[in-house]
């Protein structure tokens, strides 16, 4: 197949009238980049291999191994993919589930991520008393429970900021200065800090920073080492960077995907179906 193709050409979500469908896609057919556009249908993105970021209501979530994006139905966003990704959509009916209605990233539970696969290769046009039926059913109840997280990064669509979030979302380790980025993107330094704390609410040294939390913890997530992350990041020692994650975030990394697991273990346990395999289901 080509991969001059975009990916929303494969399927309209908003044709199906079932509670939930969901799609398999392989972007080494289709083009990395994903427009902005936008469904009536709730989508939930799940990273299966490679790397995503989505770009939602001025900010850039990514999306890591463990987790979804979750994103309300009516809400314009694009989408950026490495070229090796593979990801599982779901695609949500508007009031079929108890879903936020506001975009963010949800932790996401073994069994959820083998429901959503599993339900890839249903038609969208499934009998409402059939399996698949039973499948959505159970796939959007557990999908209900599963905790939220923080990764998310304030952008703008000012173009300024916005040739600067791209370049450091693939860049990440680029130190320069805000002085640099003001001679690049043609700014005094004074026009640019105040530009970025009115477009994002933060200063740049601190917007750099929550980019470096969520690029680190999409990559510890996936399980790469603290030393790799560290390096990426262009720290200048682990122990500089393991120190600027516990100041942001009150732990170590390992302390902190100690009590994450933690978490979405009782997730797990609060949101567990009673009775499905005699067609019954309570909370």
């Amino acid at each position: 197949m080509s991969a001059s193709r975009s990916a929303v050409s494969v399927f309209d979500p908003d044709l199906a009238d079932r509670p939930a469908v969901a799609r398999l896609l392989d972007f080494a057919e289709y083009e990395a980049e994903v427009p902005v556009h936008v469904h009536r249908r709730g989508q939930l993105i799940l990273a299966l291999h490679g790397a995503v970021t989505c770009t939602v209501d001025d900010e850039i979530w990514i999306v890591p191994p463990d987790c979804g994006v979750w994103i309300p139905g009516g809400m314009p966003h694009s989408v950026r993919t490495t070229a090796n990704a593979r990801l599982s959509y779901l695609f949500v009916e508007p009031g079929a589930a108890s879903l936020p209605d506001v975009c963010c990233t949800l932790s996401i539970s073994p069994l959820v991520r083998e429901l959503v696969n599993r339900l890839t290769g249903e038609v969208s046009d499934y009998p409402p008393d059939s399996h698949a039926a039973r499948l959505a059913r159970v796939t959007l109840d557990e999908l209900a429970g599963m905790p939220r997280e923080h990764f998310n990064l304030p952008i703008s669509n000012d173009p300024k900021i916005r040739a600067i979030a791209d370049a450091l979302t693939i860049e990440p380790s680029d130190r320069s200065t805000l002085g640099q980025w003001a001679k690049r993107v043609a700014m005094s330094e004074r026009s640019l800090a105040r530009l970025m704390i009115r477009e994002t609410g933060l200063t740049f040294g601190r917007w750099r920073q929550q980019l470096h939390l969520v690029v680190a913890l999409r990559e510890l997530a996936s399980g790469a080492t603290v030393q790799t992350v560290a390096d990426s990041l262009g720290y200048e020692s682990v122990n500089a960077f393991i120190t600027m994650f516990k100041k942001a975030l009150g732990s170590t990394p390992a302390q902190y995907f100690s009590r994450r697991r933690v978490k979405l273990s009782q997730s797990r346990i609060k949101t567990r179906p009673i009775g499905v395999g005699a067609g019954t289901h309570s909370r």
